[in-house]
């Protein structure tokens, strides 16, 4: 993976319980080469759980890496997984916030643009909007 990237948490795609999140992997000829990250949306344990490209396919186009990371899940995981406790993602100021419920608590995931690394803060909320009201306050400072 490059040292310095930032992930395209914005064109980010479910597919199979995996969030597909694209990324500028680099140029060639001056042209933007494409990859790809996964992040189970499931559990942290799952097998391709932030795993870079296992395809290794790249391409130049930002829709055809997603294609080929759909395709690639398709034959790996042979049938649909279930989402579990994933309610909602959002991105806000370039971080991405997995919004997850059990039992009535909310809590997240928070990704930050650089790096898949969660960073969140183990916090339980009584909504999403709580949640997601907390995790905004602390990206404003």
């Amino acid at each position: 993976m490059p040292s310095t990237i930032q992930f395209l948490y914005e064109r980010s795609v479910i597919h199979q319980s995996y969030l597909i999140v694209p990324f500028a992997y680099g140029t060639v000829a001056g042209v933007v080469v494409y990859s790809y990250c996964l992040l189970s949306l499931v559990t942290n344990q799952a097998p391709l759980h932030k795993i870079e490209n296992p395809a290794d396919r790249y391409t130049e186009r930002l829709e055809s890496i997603i294609e080929i990371a759909k395709d690639h899940l398709d034959r790996e995981l042979q049938e649909e997984q279930p989402l579990g406790y994933y309610q909602q993602h959002y991105v806000y100021r370039h971080n991405l916030i997995i919004i997850s419920a059990i039992g009535g608590k909310i809590f997240y995931d928070h990704y930050p643009p650089s790096h898949l690394n969660n960073i969140a803060a183990p916090k339980i909320f009584a909504s999403e909007q709580d949640c997601i009201h907390w995790v905004k306050q602390g990206l404003d400072r």
